[in-house]
């Protein structure tokens, strides 16, 4: 079996689409976001990059063609986002966690 066939991926990468949608939809909408809203945005962004970094460690960990195009095509994307070519994806996800968190405690620090 594929590494895409299997179910759970399958849903796994649903919902990774899901959440998505939801961050792209209310991102622009940040600023002008009330505290509650604001701590449910990155709630939203925490579970998507948990969620991601997920999915991409099984890829790292199959041998499935298709998984391997996808590592590489990730890996690729990153490079045109100005990341260098031997970027290590583990630590631009750690990265990723500290920005979400710095988000969260900023707000936790900040008046309604």
């Amino acid at each position: 079996m594929s590494f895409f066939d299997s179910e759970f991926v399958q849903e796994e990468m649903e919902e990774i689409s899901n959440l998505q949608d939801k961050i792209y939809k209310s991102v622009f909408n940040f600023p002008s976001m009330g505290k509650e809203d604001k701590l449910e945005h990155i709630e939203m962004l925490e579970n998507l990059l948990a969620k991601q970094k997920i999915l991409y460690t099984r890829m790292t960990l199959s041998d499935d063609p298709k998984a391997i195009k996808m590592r590489e095509e990730i890996i690729s994307q990153a490079q045109k986002l100005g990341f260098p070519p031997n970027v290590d994806l583990a630590y631009v996800f750690s990265n990723m966690e500290k920005i979400i968190g710095t988000m969260k405690m900023s707000l936790d620090n900040s008046p309604t």
